[in-house]
């Protein structure tokens, strides 16, 4: 019985995965925006910590945030509610 699930393996290496397309860098206009989303955000949350705006507030403006720069990954993170 071990024998006839052995030859039902077919042995795959990376060589024979087919590449959809290959991965290209970011643009120098694409890594300038999610700078500045970054240093958005970290502004954001300064203000969170220290009581200058509610996390309403808070949730609202990364909205933004994300809506102003279009940061890489905006589409795979977490949804807000404002």
């Amino acid at each position: 019985m071990a024998d006839e699930q052995k030859c039902l393996l077919t042995p795959i290496s990376l060589e024979e995965l087919p590449i959809l397309a290959p991965p290209t860098p970011p643009s120098t206009e694409q890594l300038q925006r999610d700078a500045g989303y970054y240093k958005a955000q970290q502004l954001l949350q300064s203000m969170l910590d220290s009581g200058l705006i509610s996390l309403s507030e808070y949730n609202k403006i990364t909205l933004l945030n994300r809506k102003t720069f279009s940061p890489y990954l905006a589409e795979i993170m977490p949804d807000i509610t404002g």
